[in-house]
């Protein structure tokens, strides 16, 4: 006689263990703090219910720098979490690992999951592929630097927001000036007032094709009479005072415009979610970088900055497979419209930005779509970004001359020739470790 009892607690049991047995847990480390962090865990959570079969679990592990080092030296003990979140100056070296990383591309068809690399926006595509337009690592949380104003400021001066560099020096600057305003601060001078500076005039930033040929014999062409010159009028802005710089740090320069004494800010297409939230004396709104009509009559698009996520080497084909689901769960336009709509991000699918635009969300909010237009514009040679090995030491380099040429420590002759001399220098130690 069967013991009712005793099978169906049996029956449980090994329900149970199927289930516990068939839940694949994977890894993400990820360099988002505080809302952004909030948000990072949403989409883990969402997933996890979405499924039966995977877990995902985020981890915090600091800076971007610092989540970095702690893959690198993960990997190198045999440690290294299945997903990896890595910012846009460190995309060379963890793609020039070799062995380091599963292309995405690659890992997503294995693994049955549709790719068409048609199907991410414009300016998103390209900038974490290789040189034959493979992509490596996720695009994830993108953005594009873009020009917020006080729409206040702006009215009190009678000026409207300046279309080009020419227009800003000459009439906006000046007006706002007159009415009590600093005219402009910004946020990041390598990646706005350097890499983008590029992008949007169309220049080449490094030979191979902005080094996405390979390092062995990449070059930085930062050393250029545009960039130059611009340099040359930004220091004249600060003496004039049309424009401040408030130090190295992100918020150093973006407080003094939330606080209402900078008429414009240059930040991240990133920050609209935050500064939406916050409680501002003044409206404010947004629209392109400005661009030197003298370098061009034709502006093009810029490209993201930000961070992608990387399938780390290693694992086995269970844990990537879990890894291919959740890509896919994270580039489905529902997943990308909620990380778009809570941080301001630009979501990096197509479908998810006819989304947001069928929602409205762009109607309540105009601004929002600033960026992902301007990572629409019209493309050029040199527009899909960079590829340079050593690139955070390379920025360190900017940093340090930028501030020495605002400071009056150095000519910007100088400083761009200290640029180009340190990092090459660094570029071709770099190109040796890939040898």
């Amino acid at each position: 006689m069967i013991n009712v009892k005793t099978g169906a607690a049996a029956a449980a049991f090994a329900m149970i263990a199927n289930t516990v047995s068939a839940e694949v847990e994977i890894t993400w480390w990820h360099a988002m703090g505080g809302a952004l962090g909030d948000t990072v865990n949403q989409i883990a959570e969402d997933f996890n219910a979405s499924q039966d079969d995977y877990k995902i679990t985020p981890v915090f592990k600091g800076t971007y720098e610092e989540t970095l080092t702690a893959g690198i030296a993960a990997f190198r003990a045999g440690e290294q979490p299945n997903v990896l979140q890595v910012f846009d100056a460190g995309a060379a070296t963890v793609i020039g690992a070799k062995g380091a990383t599963v292309p995405v591309q690659d890992l997503l068809e294995q693994n049955g999951v549709a790719f068409d690399i048609e199907d991410y926006i414009s300016g998103v595509r390209y900038f974490y592929a290789d040189s034959d337009g493979k992509m490596i690592g996720m695009p994830f949380n993108s953005s594009s630097p873009i020009m917020y104003y006080n729409v206040d400021a702006l009215e009190k001066a009678g000026v409207t927001p300046p279309k080009t560099w020419e227009e800003f020096q000459t009439v906006t600057a000046p007006a706002l000036k007159e009415a009590g305003y600093i005219g402009l601060s910004q946020s990041h001078l390598p990646w706005i007032f350097t890499e983008n500076f590029h992008s949007r005039h169309d220049l080449p930033f490094a030979t191979n094709d902005n080094g996405y040929e390979g390092a062995d014999g990449t070059k930085i062409l930062v050393n250029n009479d545009a960039i130059k010159a611009h340099f040359t009028a930004v220091k004249d802005w600060k003496d004039n005072g049309f424009f401040e710089w408030y130090g190295t740090g992100w918020s150093d320069n973006q407080t003094p415009f939330e606080e209402g004494k900078v008429a414009i800010w240059l930040g991240s297409s990133g920050s609209f979610g935050g500064l939406s939230k916050k409680d501002l004396p003044f409206e404010f709104s947004a629209t392109f970088l400005p661009y030197w009509e003298a370098v061009t009559k034709e502006p093009k698009q810029t490209f993201i900055g930000g961070a992608a996520l990387f399938a780390m080497a290693g694992k086995s084909d269970e844990e990537n497979k879990a890894t291919a689901a959740f890509f896919e769960f994270l580039t489905k336009p529902e997943t990308q419209y909620m990380w778009h709509r809570e941080t301001g991000y630009v979501p990096i699918t197509t479908a998810a930005y006819e989304m947001a635009k069928g929602d409205g969300h762009y109607d309540r909010a105009p601004a929002a779509e600033v960026g992902i237009k301007q990572l629409s514009l019209p493309a050029g040679e040199n527009t899909k970004g960079y590829r340079m090995g050593f690139y955070v030491q390379i920025r360190d380099v900017m940093n340090r001359e930028y501030g020495r040429i605002l400071t009056g420590e150095t000519s910007v002759e100088d400083a761009f020739k200290a640029i180009e001399d340190e990092a090459n220098g660094l570029l071709e130690r770099f190109a040796k470790t890939q040898s």
